[in-house]
């Protein structure tokens, strides 16, 4: 049986499932309350706007449990016809349920929102997250008022449900379930902390996902702040994706291995998570489309570390980043690249990380290494595991290797991706301090 620690680890387990939306037009939809904490997990994964979407059961007058609709905001209404004509339901009737209940769903729109408008679906893809479903009558009608609202595409993702309870989810275009256990009783059997969400807690976070997205907005439209970018690299021209978010922050330059360029959603995921610890990133294909379809350039360990080198040498000269500490991220054959570039003498490096990364290609040259290195290995991809402990006894320099439990090569496990990106951030948090603080004598 698959038991979530609390509903943080729930949404850090589902955001890692959900990294292919990340950079489209995502808006998150909580289901309040319990569904609010794992849909702010999910939001700070995929960089996305996080709102509610709130939703009153209208409950038949005979039997209040049994539903004969629902409603939502913006006068969003849903009913049950069946229901309405096999019991008889008046529209008076429907009229007094509807009244009572609008008026304790507007009651807690205001307490969530605190004056502020629902964010607009309008042709956006509206992602509704909750912390579980049982029998899915509560998320099949927020899908349904999401498409109300105006969403052009309806994703449902849970941590956990009942097989049956998904197939009866006719209403997203999509649905993501991390466990579907054969014997399902009730969420909470599947949370090792289930405790209730409270209402400030709701809005606490509510508040805190709005402050992540706004204060990176200007940073977006700020002009050489965030941007596509061609890297001139000798006779090709290569593509990339650069953010700065301050004059002299540190910035990790990414050396992609084999099919993982800089659109790949989980080195995005990795660039988000060090761009939140204020760090800068640039995204870099070492090669163009035409020469990553010959096998042979994705092990030219030389030439992409050349590559490398010319690309840290462009960062360098851009407005806001001269003064830049530099930290290299290299995955697969590009771990190898990155850790030969920085076996050059005075190569502009100050740390590296490798994450499943092959750091024996860069053979000899290891011994020459001088920057901290950071070694981090899925403790399931056993052949991998076993070239980076032989790197690691060859290296001279300060390195550490990091084996994450229960990752395999690509990291795909639920929660791996997470722990990975927090391993590396902290190490070039712990590396790239800028010169002016160095000079001072560290951090202050």
């Amino acid at each position: 049986m698959v038991v979530f620690e609390n509903r943080v680890d729930a949404g850090g387990r589902l955001g890692d499932r959900l990294l292919s939306l990340r950079g489209q037009d995502v808006v998150v939809l909580g289901l309040p309350r319990g569904g609010v904490p794992v849909a702010h997990e999910v939001a700070r994964m995929l960089d996305a706007p996080l709102d509610v979407i709130v939703v009153r059961k209208l409950g038949v007058p005979s039997q209040p449990e049994l539903a004969m609709g629902a409603i939502g905001e913006e006068g969003a209404r849903v009913l049950d016809e069946r229901t309405l004509q096999y019991l008889g339901v008046t529209d008076a009737q429907l009229e007094q349920v509807e009244e009572r209940e609008r008026g304790v769903l507007e009651a807690r729109t205001a307490r969530f929102r605190e004056g502020r408008g629902r964010a607009d679906l309008t042709g956006r893809t509206a992602l509704v997250v909750d912390d579980g479903i049982a029998t899915g009558s509560t998320a099949r009608v927020a899908c349904r008022i999401a498409r109300q609202l105006g969403a052009g595409r309806v994703v449902l993702a849970v941590p956990v449900a009942p097989q049956e309870a998904l197939d009866r989810v006719t209403e997203a275009d999509e649905v993501v379930c991390l466990a579907t256990p054969s014997s399902f009783v009730a969420v909470g059997q599947h949370y090792r902390d289930f405790a209730a969400t409270e209402d400030d807690e709701v809005v606490a976070l509510l508040d805190a996902a709005r402050r992540r997205h706004e204060t990176r907005l200007p940073a977006a439209s700020a002009p050489g702040r965030e941007a596509d970018v061609r890297v001139p690299a000798g006779t090709v021209q290569l593509a990339a994706h650069l953010h700065l978010p301050a004059p002299g922050a540190g910035v990790v330059v990414f050396a992609h291995g084999s099919g993982s360029g800089r659109h790949s959603p989980r080195n995005q995921y990795v660039a988000s998570v060090l761009q939140d610890a204020g760090l800068g990133t640039l995204l870099l294909d070492l090669l163009t489309d035409e020469e990553e379809a010959e096998r042979a350039n994705v092990f030219d360990i030389e030439l992409l570390a050349r590559r490398l080198l010319l690309a840290t040498a462009w960062l360098r000269e851009q407005p806001g980043a001269a003064g830049s500490p530099v930290g290299w991220f290299g995955a697969s054959t590009g771990a190898g690249a990155a850790l030969w570039a920085a076996a050059e003498p005075g190569a502009p490096v100050a740390a590296v990380v490798s994450r499943g990364g092959r750091p024996d290609l860069a053979g000899e040259r290891l011994r020459s290494v001088r920057a901290p290195t950071l070694l981090v290995v899925g403790s399931q991809d056993r052949e991998v595991l076993g070239l980076n402990r032989w790197a690691q006894e060859s290296m001279r320099c300060p390195t550490r290797l990091a084996v994450v439990e229960g990752a395999t090569h690509l990291f795909q496990e639920p929660g791996t991706l997470a722990e990975a990106a927090g391993l590396a951030r902290d190490w070039f948090r712990r590396h790239l301090v800028p010169a002016r603080e160095r000079a001072d004598g560290g951090l202050r």
